[in-house]
């Protein structure tokens, strides 16, 4: 039996058998392309799998990212000891971050390090109070 296909203006003819034989065959081009692609998916698995669920972050570890991004171009990056403009914060109260944080304020009854009133209040760090004050504790270190 024949088919008949059609290449442009010219017919050809093909036995049939040789037509299906020729369709279930996967060129050498794909079959490469396959196994690439399946060692690639085995090595992404297998790196996925190594790498296991991402750290999860303690508050003091968040609170260090807020301090690294908004205090040290005033405070030092160790805050155990003095900036350039503002002093050592390390082991600060929450009530006194919160107030200088948020309202630009002193709580009630503190008295100042410095009484330069500098810094302002940096009202987007609503709600990550808990983390900075708990890295600002984890950073205390006692003097000597």
């Amino acid at each position: 039996m024949l088919e008949h296909r059609d290449r442009g203006s010219r017919a050809a003819f093909t036995p049939l058998s040789e037509s299906r034989a020729r369709s279930t065959r996967v060129p050498r081009v794909a079959t490469g392309h396959l196994v690439s692609l399946a060692i690639a998916a085995l090595l992404g698995l297998a790196f996925a799998t190594a790498c296991g669920k991402p750290r999860e972050l303690t508050a003091a570890d968040r609170g260090e990212v807020i301090y690294r991004t908004n205090c040290i171009s005033c405070h030092n990056s160790d805050p155990n000891l003095p900036g350039p403009l503002g002093p050592a914060i390390a082991g600060s109260s929450r009530a006194l971050i919160e107030a200088r944080v948020l309202h630009g304020t002193y709580p009630p009854g503190y008295h100042p390090q410095r009484h330069s009133h500098t810094m302002r209040a940096l009202p987007w760090l609503d709600g990550h109070i808990d983390d900075l004050t708990a890295y600002l504790a984890a950073a205390a270190h006692p003097a000597g």
